[in-house]
């Protein structure tokens, strides 16, 4: 007979914690959508998710009818785990989709105006992921998102409002540029991204500035503009902004992947911006070993797909300093 995991029997012993409580059937339901999110918040691995939804489900078929806000709540939270489940496929966004459609039907008539915008940035985020699989329209994503912000503005909820310009700006970037208002996307996202930069500060929201700062500097430094080495150089002030927050002991994942974006501006911008013609021998060294730094972070991490982009890059750029030695003998 197969063992349960341990998150099976930590989630069979809060039901019946539940069962045994001297509670009414709408307590026990919002009992249950408590010990799921507790298990949602930190999970330790993909079964703490599949059996947070679990109890999500169990919590819903307990509400009673007249508890329908609470039902909505619930619908809410378990769409949030079910977005945060690794998968092959889109079996679990479909699913994120459907509990917060469910969700938003009561809470946009029913709920606080808070909560009705926390769902709306999580349906955007829902949509957006589903939009990369060709299974939703990225405009009804942004369409969440600017309702989110009719709530979420800067002056209150200045975190919800940076995380909420960072989204729009992505979604933004992920349009493809395929016509002539593609250059207005790009300068809409880094818009959005210098809007999230406006309310938040490196000591209150540390978190929030270091994304947006990095993010900040991929939309710059890929950017179709004919100001391309401008743009460079100001995308590596992002990304030393960035790091102001961002080290190898607390982050080391946020570390590797910005300074493998700094090391890819670095790689295509000249030494001195008053001098091109010297070319860039400094910045491609100064970028093979921030590439190296991120490649052994990246493998440590078991990220290989970014592993394998940086050992291809540090060969190429290693390519491209022979090739300049050779030229110069």
């Amino acid at each position: 007979m197969a063992r349960e995991s341990r998150a099976a029997v930590e989630a069979d012993a809060a039901r019946q914690a539940v069962i045994d409580a001297d509670a009414g059937v709408a307590e026990k339901a919002e009992m249950l959508m408590e010990i799921a999110m507790g298990m949602q918040q930190k999970p330790k691995s993909r079964e703490d998710l599949i059996e947070a939804v679990s109890l999500y489900q169990e919590a819903i078929e307990m509400c009673p009818p007249e508890e329908a806000l609470l039902e909505a709540r619930i619908f809410s939270r378990m769409a949030t785990a079910q977005m945060m489940i690794p998968a092959d496929d889109v079996t679990f966004l479909d699913a994120a989709r459907s509990s917060m459609e469910s969700a938003l039907a009561t809470l946009s008539t029913q709920g606080k105006p808070a909560e009705v915008a926390e769902a709306e940035m999580n349906y955007g985020l829902i949509l957006q992921n589903l939009a990369g699989a060709n299974r939703a329209r990225i405009q009804d994503c942004i369409g969440a998102y600017q309702r989110a912000l009719r709530t979420f503005e800067a002056k209150q909820y200045p975190a919800e409002f940076a995380i909420l310009q960072n989204n729009l700006a992505t979604a933004f970037l992920s349009i493809p540029f395929t016509d002539e208002r593609s250059k207005m996307r790009e300068a809409l996202a880094v818009q959005a991204f210098e809007e999230g930069l406006k309310v938040v500060t490196l000591v209150d929201h540390p978190s929030e500035y270091a994304m947006l700062q990095n993010n900040l500097g991929n939309a710059l430094q890929y950017a179709s503009s004919s100001h391309r080495v401008e743009n460079g150089f100001r995308a590596l002030e992002a990304y030393d902004e960035a790091l102001r927050v961002r080290n190898i002991s607390d982050t080391p994942l946020e570390y590797a992947n910005t300074i493998s974006n700094k090391a890819n501006c670095l790689a295509n911008l000249p030494d001195a911006l008053d001098a091109p013609e010297k070319g860039n021998p400094e910045n491609l060294a100064d970028a093979i070993a921030l590439y190296k730094e991120a490649l052994g972070l990246f493998q440590q991490f078991g990220e290989l797909q970014k592993a394998d982009a940086v050992s291809a890059a540090i060969l190429e750029l290693e390519v491209d300093i022979e090739k300049a030695q050779n030229l110069l003998n």
